[in-house]
């Protein structure tokens, strides 16, 4: 399926496509212990330090009871590197106050990370054990020694009518500000409970939390966008950017979704959607991943439309500063279903993401380049047994151009719990 109301991808858009060269390495196996207590199932994008340490999460596996976990690659001097579990979270299916089912992670700049769960917490909502949490995990200041694990906000503290005033279940991984402030998403709660854009401040001993937004229900006239997906991301002049699942479409059933921004100023934030998506057909949605920006201000993010029981093709795509959109579209040969947004590398000038889906397999790691052509850097599932992987998330990129990133399957422990990799293109 070729959307063309998406918007695109780099300055003339071809449908070049090549198979690169690049190395490629599986430098962790999940459930490489016994009972997955380093975790299974990877997920998200995983963040580096600034002494090239990796860090992750997992949906599944710990050492209690299932809940997930966050883990730290660290590379050692003869090429190979060393998994740390640095703290397990308990059951989305039990009382869980520490949280369950890490969602995205962010460092700042001295290696405190910092994350949200999905579910969990001291709070309650829609009958779920836990609407989520925003954590801080701190290295301790003896080199092998534990972590420290603290839970900076519960959502649905403020409840009103089982409306969560406060938001619920946060949606990706927070953002840092120069100050140290945390914004992120939640995919429920707010005015509306259609989800909220929330900032977090250090208050004291503490944190408060400040709604900065609540989206509006995206069934009938929601011009603003409702449920808004993944996390946020920032420009130079401090606005934040992101995308939801459906409206932006004035008077309309549903909508395709949108991409926001949010303004600060003297009396709050405003909120614009810079692009609205049109509504796919019925029974279908437009699964928009994370917004990256580069060094001159265009937007770049990735559209596929899931239908009943299968995906489209989907798009990346870029809005130029100028207002200008563009799109490369796969056509599944070259990939298909693009979830998890892209990297811009500003040096290469070019544009590194991942694919679920393709004719050659179960997703891929490909480029694209200033002039739109694209190259499938790897493909996954080419092992017997999709012991390299199957299933990718999003990437991150490292000061000498090396991508890593996580899969949600395949490896070589049992029936596959995902694994860390590296792409040298």
């Amino acid at each position: 399926m070729k959307n063309t109301f998406l918007f695109a991808a780099i300055v003339i858009l071809t449908c070049g496509f090549a198979l690169g060269q690049a190395q490629y390495q599986v430098l962790y196996n999940f459930c490489s212990q016994p009972n997955c207590a380093d975790g299974a199932f990877a997920g998200g994008r995983p963040v580096l330090d600034g002494a090239g340490n990796l860090y992750g999460f997992t949906s599944e596996g710990g050492t209690q009871n299932n809940g997930g976990t966050v883990f730290e690659l660290a590379p050692n001097s003869n090429g190979t590197w060393s998994e740390t579990t640095l703290y397990s979270f308990c059951s989305s299916s039990d009382a869980c106050p520490t949280g369950s089912t890490p969602a995205g992670l962010v460092v700042d700049s001295v290696g405190n990370l910092y994350g949200t769960t999905t579910f969990g917490g001291q709070s309650s909502c829609a009958d779920s054990p836990g609407c989520g949490v925003v954590f801080e995990l701190s290295p301790p200041s003896i080199q092998g020694a534990p972590w420290t694990y603290a839970v900076l906000y519960n959502f649905c503290t403020i409840e009103t009518g089982k409306v969560c005033e406060d938001g619920s279940d946060p949606t990706g991984p927070p953002v840092l500000d120069a100050s140290g402030n945390l914004y992120g998403a939640t995919a429920g709660g707010g005015q509306n409970n259609s989800g909220t854009v929330y900032k977090l401040s250090r208050a004291g001993s503490g944190w408060t939390e400040a709604v900065l937004y609540s989206f509006c229900y995206p069934y009938g006239d929601c011009p603003s966008g409702g449920f808004p997906e993944n996390g946020l991301t920032f420009d130079e002049f401090g606005n934040l950017y992101g995308t939801t699942a459906g409206g932006g479409n004035p008077g309309g059933e549903y909508g395709g979704g949108t991409l926001y921004k949010l303004s600060p100023g003297s009396v709050g934030w405003t909120e614009t959607v810079v692009y609205a998506f049109a509504a796919p057909k019925v029974n279908s949605y437009n699964i928009l991943g994370p917004v990256t920006l580069d060094a001159a201000g265009n937007v770049y993010s990735t559209v596929t439309t899931r239908y009943t029981q299968s995906l489209s093709d989907g798009a990346v795509g870029r809005l130029g500063t100028d207002g200008a959109v563009k799109a490369f579209f796969f056509d599944a040969i070259d990939g298909k279903a693009p979830l998890t947004g892209v990297i811009v590398d500003a040096s290469r000038r070019m544009l590194y993401g991942t694919t679920v889906t393709g004719f050659f397999g179960p997703g891929n790691v490909f480029e694209i380049d200033k002039f739109g052509n694209e190259t499938v850097l790897y493909t996954f599932c080419q092992q017997s047994g999709c012991s390299d992987g199957d299933l990718p998330g999003g990437l991150v990129e490292d000061k000498l151009g090396n991508l890593y990133g996580t899969t949600l399957n395949g490896g070589n422990q049992g029936e596959g719990y995902g694994v860390v990799f590296e792409v040298t293109p």
